[in-house]
């Protein structure tokens, strides 16, 4: 059966409760070094002193290992004879899995249909049964939960279980322990088992560091719940970051945060999205789309001057998915212009608007002179052109040199 546990006597009994040390020396024969790399780049662009823990590269590909690892290696024998059920948008199940299979366990693992096809292939990999249900975590776990009753599956719950925080909070010892004058650690927030674990281990090491929590604009959960001092649920979440669109986080993840965390972050799409292409740019790591969520926070943050850690939660993350963040990215930070217009149909035209792009330094990619999408196909022609820019300055310079030359240009992205 599943633990139903006490939100607020776990909190107040953490030294009882959690044992991080002993959790890592459980867990460290699965896992892979991820050391902190310091980010020159990361540390002038919030002046800060930002050092990367790249959990991306974990076994697995994510942090989920550590939790999942812990939790089921603590099973007796006659839970593991059950077999464990689960549910997840990807990462957890591939640590349930990867775990499941190193410790002889039959695991099964809900995840929505929306799952980006890695993690579903990557997840089977290891062995376990498949199940793909509801369009967000939440509908999956729901499908979980019915077939741990129908099937009497022991349940393994991807953030609200102390076992599974527990693992997760080993990331603050290794974290720590290359940096012990570290000032802030920033954390992707989902359901909150990686922030809970990490901000109870981090202030249980040091009780001056601060935890800063970060999440999708369209899927905040946990960022109203701590506005509201109440757990809350969304009635929808809406997010390129499909790792930690919960609509429902967890009553002890909740407690422990509420009680443990010192800010939670909210972050646009787009602002993940260039977070995206500057972490690959600058320091050739991949992270996912949850996984990047606190570089996408590093400008909004008040801290300066600070030591400052950021964990890439996960990476898997499939290609498809990488070209369209890649081209999005590209134009949410002006460096991809795309722009019509109209031009009078006669001979010298389109070279001028050639020209003057060369001018400006203005590579062009694509252009379609096409003289029957014109307002008026009998005196105008249609232009469409993109080309790659320098930035939004290098975009509004282009605008007011084409309307110096009476053009009217519209953007198209």
């Amino acid at each position: 059966m599943e633990k139903n546990y006490d939100a607020s006597s776990t909190v107040s009994n953490i030294q009882y409760i959690f044992n991080f040390e002993g959790a890592h020396k459980r867990i460290e024969q699965v896992l892979r070094p991820t050391n902190l790399i310091h980010s020159t780049f990361f540390s002038s662009y919030c002046s800060n002193n930002v050092y990367i823990k790249p959990e991306n590269l974990q076994t697995t590909g994510a942090f989920k290992i550590r939790g999942a690892y812990n939790k089921i290696s603590k099973l007796n024998s006659e839970q593991k004879s059950q077999g464990l059920i689960s549910s997840s948008a990807g990462n957890h199940a591939q640590g349930v899995a990867y775990a499941s299979k190193e410790l002889g366990v039959t695991a099964t693992i809900v995840m929505p249909k929306t799952t980006p096809l890695i993690k579903v292939e990557s997840t089977k990999k290891y062995g376990a049964n498949i199940v793909l249900h509801g369009d967000c975590y939440d509908e999956a776990y729901e499908e979980a939960k019915r077939l741990e009753s129908s099937e009497n599956m022991l349940f393994i719950h991807p953030f609200d279980d102390a076992d599974v925080i527990e693992g997760q909070g080993t990331i603050a010892i290794e974290i720590l322990k290359e940096a012990p004058n570290l000032d802030v650690i920033i954390v992707p927030v989902g359901g909150g088992g990686l922030i809970a674990g990490v901000a109870a281990c981090a202030k249980a090491l040091n009780p001056n560091i601060k935890i800063i929590g970060v999440e999708p604009e369209g899927a905040n959960a946990m960022s109203l719940s701590m506005k509201n001092n109440k757990l809350t649920c969304l009635e929808k979440v809406c997010t390129i970051a499909d790792g930690v669109a919960v609509k429902n986080p967890g009553n002890l993840t909740y407690e422990l945060i509420k009680t443990y965390v010192d800010e939670i972050v909210e972050v646009s799409d787009f602002e993940i999205m260039e977070a995206f292409l500057l972490l690959m740019q600058n320091h050739k790591l991949v992270g996912e789309n949850s996984g990047v969520l606190p570089f996408a926070a590093l400008r909004k943050i008040k801290e300066k001057n600070k030591n400052i850690a950021c964990i890439i939660s996960g990476g898997n993350i499939d290609f498809l998915t990488i070209s369209s963040l890649i081209n999005q990215g590209l134009v949410s930070m002006g460096r991809i212009f795309c722009f019509s217009v109209n031009l009078p149909d006669k001979p010298g035209e389109l070279a001028k608007i050639s020209n003057l792009l060369a001018k400006l330094g203005a590579n062009v990619i694509k252009l379609d002179h096409n003289q029957f999408k014109a307002s008026n196909r009998f005196m105008d022609a249609m232009l469409e052109v993109t080309v790659e820019t320098n930035g939004h300055n290098h975009v509004e310079l282009i605008y007011d040199e084409m309307k110096a030359l009476g053009y009217t240009i519209k953007r198209v992205y």
